[in-house]
């Protein structure tokens, strides 16, 4: 048997491939040569002009979407948590305080925002995929909840039966409501309000590799059309003329979209995103003062700051200091929670609420003062009809207060949807517009080199 081998390639012959690539270099030498290869480069340009530009148009509308139906959202929802939370710790206080004499109306508002919280924590846990920290929160807020309930109702059930237990009781609750569930709440909503930040960031940066594509997308339509003049004395090729056509309005589209978007996205995060930040914060400054004016009369001095002074009515000062100031007037009372939502807000509909808000506040501080002195005077009744009265009470001003915050929070609420459903609408479409655009370009610029080439032969 006899076998075959394949012999290698006679010394100075070549390969093949090195063969292609000296026809094509001695195509490139001929006109129609070089024809091909420009009419191939300015379809691959204004292909990846179009390209680039769908894919960084897609990504900002994506965020901008992000923006409005789910970062913004779910913003909201944690700072109603946090609301929920605080405002069922004030109830609960409030409802301890009245003793025998609870209200239904009292229970059913501690139900309702327990009720509420609850829901609210389901609907993060539905939404926190992918984020640690908020998960994390969220585990400690299912977690505490249940205990704290617990405490509050034994505390209530103590308070029934007369025996002074109970308030050590509500004490301990509230202190788990302040050093646990609260900073948890806190740490959600800080991490939500992160969140709408990156997307904000996202929608609203320039689509620089885009624009940069088109730029030289053009540049080289230009060049070659100044090419075919100069060789041919023809002003006109219709086909490199209908894609600098639609390369000029994909890249006009791309620059007054995002513009616009930009604008519209600014407009919401500075006359909507910030005043609903400014206006949340302030009505968690409000429950908290709120719950430590009521614990004041729970603990009645038992619970100490370092300074010896009452450590309820202290939170209560510091509370107030926070919204409306040390003062009635001046830089701190601007610089103070309602002062800052009063200069945010752009028209008098976002005005009036916060005016109202702040007048209730100062009426809130007076009455406080009065229920302080009845009750560092020895009436205690007096103290407690000034703080959960039903009428002329500090309870009366809190949810007034209470009430003109959150119709401020409405009026924000709609004028950040009103301009970011612009910002959003303003995206809607460039990413397949331009994917059709600059295949209509690509195929102008093969048909026009096209008519060319035919005329050699």
């Amino acid at each position: 048997m006899s076998t075959s081998s394949v012999s290698p390639p006679a010394a100075g012959r070549r390969t093949a491939w090195a063969e292609g690539l000296d026809e094509l270099r001695a195509a490139a030498t001929t006109e129609p040569g070089r024809l091909r290869v420009i009419g191939a480069v300015l379809a691959l340009l204004v292909v990846l002009f179009g390209a680039v530009t769908a894919w960084q148009a897609a990504d900002r509308a994506a965020a901008a979407e992000d923006v409005v139906e789910h970062s913004q959202p779910l913003t909201a929802d944690a700072a109603s948590l946090y609301r929920s939370l605080a405002d069922a710790d004030t109830t609960a206080a409030a409802g301890f305080l009245a003793g025998g004499e609870e209200s239904r109306a009292t229970r059913d508002r501690y139900a309702a925002d327990i009720r509420t919280a609850s829901a609210l924590l389901v609907k993060a846990s539905a939404n926190s995929a992918g984020s640690g920290g908020a998960g994390a929160q969220i585990a400690k807020l299912n977690g505490g909840l249940p205990r704290y309930t617990g405490l509050v109702e034994t505390a209530r059930a103590n308070n029934r039966q007369g025996l002074p237990l109970g308030g050590a009781y509500l004490r301990y609750a509230h202190e788990q409501m302040r050093t646990e569930l609260l900073p948890a709440a806190r740490a959600l909503y800080d991490a939500e309000t992160d969140r709408l930040a990156g997307d904000y960031a996202t929608a609203k940066a320039w689509p620089w590799w885009a624009l940069a594509a088109g730029v030289v997308a053009l540049g080289a339509l230009g060049w070659a059309q100044r090419r075919h003049y100069r060789r041919t004395n023809r002003v006109f090729n219709r086909g490199l003329l209908a894609a600098t056509a639609a390369s000029l309005v994909v890249l006009g589209w791309l620059v007054a979209g995002h513009t616009v978007a930009r604008g519209e996205l600014t407009g919401s995060y500075e006359h909507g995103a910030r005043s609903l930040r400014v206006l949340n914060e302030a009505r968690i400054a409000a429950l908290r003062a709120r719950g430590d004016e009521n614990l004041t009369l729970v603990a009645r001095g038992a619970v100490l700051t370092d300074g010896r002074q009452d450590f309820y009515d202290a939170g209560f000062r510091a509370g107030m200091t926070e919204l409306v100031g040390a003062g009635d007037h001046g830089a701190a009372a601007a610089r103070s929670r309602l002062g800052a939502a009063l200069a945010l807000a752009d028209d008098e509909a976002g005005r009036r609420p916060v005016r109202v808000a702040l007048t209730q506040v100062r009426q809130w501080q007076a009455r406080h003062a009065q229920a302080r002195a009845a009750d560092e005077g020895g009436d205690y009744d007096r103290a407690l009809a000034k703080v959960i009265g039903a009428e002329g009470s500090t309870g009366e001003s809190f949810d007034r207060a209470a009430a003109g915050l959150e119709r401020a929070l409405v009026h924000e609420q709609a004028e950040f949807r009103s301009a970011a459903d612009g910002g959003r609408a303003a995206l809607r479409g460039l990413p397949v517009g331009a994917g059709v655009l600059a295949g209509l370009g690509a195929l102008g610029a093969v048909l026009g080199i096209g008519r060319r080439l035919a005329e050699y032969r």
